[in-house]
């Protein structure tokens, strides 16, 4: 299996060296070589296509104020891929060898994403189960077969108690990221339509089912490695991710079982994945097991750096959205964009092996 590695070019040593730094590794360390694999998510906002199916999607239609026709959607699904077929490729050329994505309509929409001219060559592969949301959007998941191999699946139900609350399931994916067992649990969380306070509770909600499934992991192999990846529709120092996720940044509070979120440094740092009424928030989270943050041992993958996709051409150059990440629509008016969300992604290193 071909695996993803620095070569020892200039950038290469460059890159050794930075890693020396940062890991604190002996001098003789310094000449092994990693392998690194990027796991991200995207908010793809929308993606629907032009089918009058049996949901609400009346909104994009052809015949809808947005006049959501074939030229529209294919140019969302080709902005789409550009964003995607950039992220990260400056650490590894194949980007990300997993992706979750939230806000879709189905899975033919993500089969038309993979097959544009942008990522065709890297024959992502999909995983998506039909959630009962209202608005008709799921989660789903793309993967690279040359780095990851599928061994298990499964969309988990977010109940609250109410029949007449519908949301996005939660779906868990496990497999073998280059020989290696690791899950990713998929989110898109309730949103705050309502109000923060009174809607809280629905992502409390969700919270808990996130935890009860990475825990279910855990329970089986103590050092399961599994990401929760996602929309929370909650920043990383709201009660629902601190508490009921048990999520921090604080690696010293691993051991008294939390999960490390290193978006919550990115916050603290005035850095976001959203933009709303000129604040910045990180709604979109990468949260990791204890598994996956073990610096002593890079023999296997363990988190390295987690990062915002951020490009001048996804930003909005001008008007009353100025800096904002720019959108397909605002209200019905097309912009011709990519998503109000920009992609967060980790790096992941482990040493080449010999």
């Amino acid at each position: 299996m071909e695996l993803t590695k620095f070569s020892f070019s200039l950038k290469t040593v460059l890159t050794l060296l930075l890693l020396s730094m940062i890991l604190g590794v002996s001098g003789q360390e310094k000449k092994k070589d990693y392998e690194v694999v990027c796991v991200g998510f995207y908010n793809l906002e929308n993606l629907f296509d032009t089918i009058d199916n049996d949901n609400r999607d009346d909104e994009y239609l052809p015949e809808s104020a947005k006049s959501w026709g074939t030229k529209r959607y294919n140019e969302k699904l080709n902005n789409m891929a550009e964003v995607i077929s950039q992220i990260a490729i400056d650490v590894t050329p194949d980007g990300p060898a997993v992706l979750g994505v939230s806000e879709i309509e189905n899975r033919g929409v993500l089969e038309d994403l993979v097959k544009t001219d942008a990522l065709k060559d890297r024959n992502y592969k999909v995983v998506h189960f039909d959630s009962p949301d209202k608005r008709g959007v799921d989660v789903g998941l793309l993967y690279q077969p040359k780095y990851f191999t599928v061994t298990g699946k499964k969309s988990y139900l977010l109940d609250i108690g109410d029949t007449s609350f519908y949301s996005r399931d939660q779906l868990l994916v496990s497999g073998l990221m280059n020989g290696e067992k690791m899950h990713f649990i998929v989110n898109h969380w309730p949103s705050r339509r309502g109000g923060e306070t009174k809607s809280r509770p629905k992502r409390i909600a969700a919270a808990e089912l996130s935890r009860h499934i990475a825990d279910s992991l855990i329970a089986d192999d103590k050092n399961a490695k599994v990401i929760i990846m996602g929309d929370l529709n909650d920043t990383p120092n709201d009660v629902s991710v601190t508490k009921y996720l048990k999520a921090t940044d604080d690696k010293k509070l691993l051991k008294k079982g939390y999960f490390f979120n290193p978006m919550q440094t990115k916050e603290k740092n005035g850095e976001g994945s959203h933009a709303y009424r000129d604040n910045w928030s990180m709604l979109d989270q990468l949260i990791l097991t204890p598994g996956l943050v073990d610096v002593k041992n890079r023999k296997t993958y363990t988190f390295y750096q987690a990062r915002i996709f951020k490009k001048d051409f996804m930003i909005n150059p001008q008007g009353s959205f100025k800096g904002y990440p720019l959108r397909s629509f605002v209200g019905n008016s097309w912009q011709g964009g990519y998503s109000d969300h920009f992609p967060v992604y980790v790096l992941l290193i482990r040493e080449t092996k010999k």
